[in-house]
């Protein structure tokens, strides 16, 4: 795969091929600030359309901060033995997901999630607003 590269010789994704590799992971990691201070959290995830969704409990901080909050998700892939991977960053907002039909269509694609001693009720959208990803070029 070839394409243009950024200043350190990593290959440009484009928006499709970002959305593809979230889509394909299962744990992100969720970004935003509250009280003054930067959290940085790992949630399971689904992509729907151009948008991420997760649950979370009610009463959280993230849950508190996900009401319109700016949030920045990032999801990395990395093969060690093939010296090979790549980077996604999503930049957006979070809001809560109130509406009844997107929450049946969200409950439908089954969220897999890896701790499930606690209930996470609630579902969260980030809505993108900007997405960048790079890929270490074969050989790297």
């Amino acid at each position: 795969m070839t394409g243009a590269t950024d200043h350190a010789g990593l290959i440009v994704l484009g928006f499709d091929e970002c959305m593809q590799l979230v889509a394909g992971s299962t744990v992100g990691r969720i970004g935003f600030v509250t009280s003054g201070e930067v959290e940085i959290l790992p949630v399971n995830h689904l992509v729907d359309g151009t948008t991420i969704a997760f649950r979370t409990l009610y009463g959280s901080k993230l849950g508190a901060a996900a009401q319109n909050a700016a949030v920045s998700f990032e999801v990395d892939g990395y093969d060690d033995a093939e010296g090979s991977g790549w980077s996604v960053l999503v930049k957006g907002r979070a809001e809560v997901v109130t509406d009844r039909a997107l929450l049946a269509r969200l409950e439908r694609k089954g969220l897999r999630t890896y701790v499930t001693s606690v209930p996470r009720p609630q579902w969260v959208l980030i809505r993108p607003e900007a997405v960048t990803g790079r890929r270490v070029p074969e050989g790297g």
